[in-house]
Parts: structure tokens; C-alpha cells; sequence
């Protein structure tokens, strides 16, 4: 079943704040918030797939686990010039001293 983006229609016309609605793909659009009863409409927004070139793609090709694997070391700022080890082989921390 598809995720909706439904935006809350404001007294004047213009946009309002946006939520997201699970509902199946033959049931009718909301035309009201299904817990507040205010006004929405249906946004058309971009089909979010998982493919090759996607967003959730790149974000579990640079996971931790899959760059130790290839054989990266990643580091994140600890804070004062330091950094830890979060994935991969050397040493655990790296200091600006």
C-alpha cells in the first residue's frame, strides 16, 4: 500500500502543514484530516524507489558495516580536533595534537 503526502488547506486557500496517509491505491483521495476533520488535498510528489541510483541505496552502501567490509576506515568527529573510529581497520582515535 502507498504512502500519501496530504497537505491541510488553510481558510484563505493557501498550503498548510503536510502529513503522510498509508491508504490503498483504488481508495478514494481524503478530503478531510482523518483525526482533526480540517480540509486537505492530495500533493503529487515524486515515487520514492529503492533502485540502484536512490537515496536508500547510498545510504546502505556507505553504512558503516558495508565500508569496513570493502575495506574504508571511517572516522566522525568527536569533538576538539579529535576523531573516533566508527568502522574499518586503524587506529581508534585521531588527534589535531
Amino acid at each position: 500500500m502507498p504512502i500519501y503526502v496530504y497537505e491541510i488547506v488553510q481558510p484563505n486557500g493557501s498550503e498548510g502543514e503536510t502529513f503522510e496517509w498509508l491508504q490503498g491505491i483504488n481508495d478514494p483521495p481524503l478530503t478531510e484530516h482523518p483525526e482533526t476533520g480540517v480540509p486537505v488535498r492530495r500533493v503529487i510528489t515524486a515515487a520514492n524507489m529503492a533502485g540502484a541510483f536512490s537515496d536508500m541505496k547510498a545510504t546502505s552502501n556507505l553504512s558503516n558495516q558495508n565500508l569496513a567490509k570493502k575495506g574504508f576506515t571511517k572516522y566522525v568527529k568527536a569533538g576538539d580536533g579529535k576523531y573516533e573510529k566508527a568502522a574499518g581497520q586503524g587506529p581508534n582515535v585521531i588527534s589535531a595534537d
